[in-house]
């Protein structure tokens, strides 16, 4: 849980919330960091950490985090009130 009481709101790509039954697209909750929303996620649905981070930890090649339209690091700092958007990297070929 976050160290800090500031809440932020989390926005989750379609293809992450179907493989989570019960997950929304948008939820709010306290965090003070991208690490802290990918926890929190990981707490409320387990397993949803692992395809959002991987062991090194670093936010995995094929997801991206961008919050006010900048692409963020897990050790970015979150702004009480902002917007945070997980979104899948689209692949073709």
């Amino acid at each position: 849980m976050a160290a800090s009481n500031q809440t932020v709101v989390v926005r989750l790509p379609g293809v992450l919330v179907d493989l989570f039954p019960g997950a929304p697209r948008r939820l709010e909750m306290t965090a003070a960091t991208v690490a802290e929303v990918i926890d929190e996620l990981d707490r409320q649905f387990p397993g949803m950490g692992d395809r959002l981070r991987d062991t090194r930890p670093a936010i995995r090649k094929h997801i991206n985090v961008f919050v006010d339209g900048d692409k963020l690091k897990l050790s970015a700092p979150l702004r009480p009130g902002c917007e945070v958007f997980i979104l899948t990297a689209i692949s073709g070929g």
